[in-house]
């Protein structure tokens, strides 16, 4: 789940987009993922890895503390994880063989009623 805001243009080029918070799996709860997260000023959900939330207990009081984490914000990650993996199951979605955006938005929009007729 991106959300992302935009930020006014300052000269030429295009605006630059940074989103407002950030929700991933157990592969980017390293320290410099998430280091980089705040350095960006990007709230995150990213669930602690068990290894490293062992290693963190053993050292005690000098492990500091537990990162931040919101199960219900991951909840609704995985609930649009799941949503977009049925829409791949589409192949015209999935390999994306359109070259125009209007088309690919045509072709994901029948693939989502056809999941919702379904369902």
């Amino acid at each position: 789940m991106l959300e992302k805001i935009r930020v006014p243009r300052v000269g030429p080029g295009r605006p630059r987009m940074k989103p407002d918070s950030l929700a991933a799996d157990k592969g980017y709860s390293n320290g410099p993922c998430r280091k980089y997260l705040r350095h960006r000023g990007i709230r995150h959900t990213i669930p602690e890895k068990t290894d490293s939330q062992a290693a963190r207990l053993r050292k005690g009081s000098r492990g500091g503390r537990p990162p931040g984490f919101g199960e219900e914000r991951y909840k609704k990650r995985n609930t649009v994880e799941r949503a977009i993996n049925r829409l791949k199951q589409s192949r015209a979605v999935a390999t994306r063989y359109d070259k125009r955006g209007y088309v690919f938005l045509g072709t994901a929009t029948t693939a989502a009623l056809l999941i919702w007729l379904r369902s």
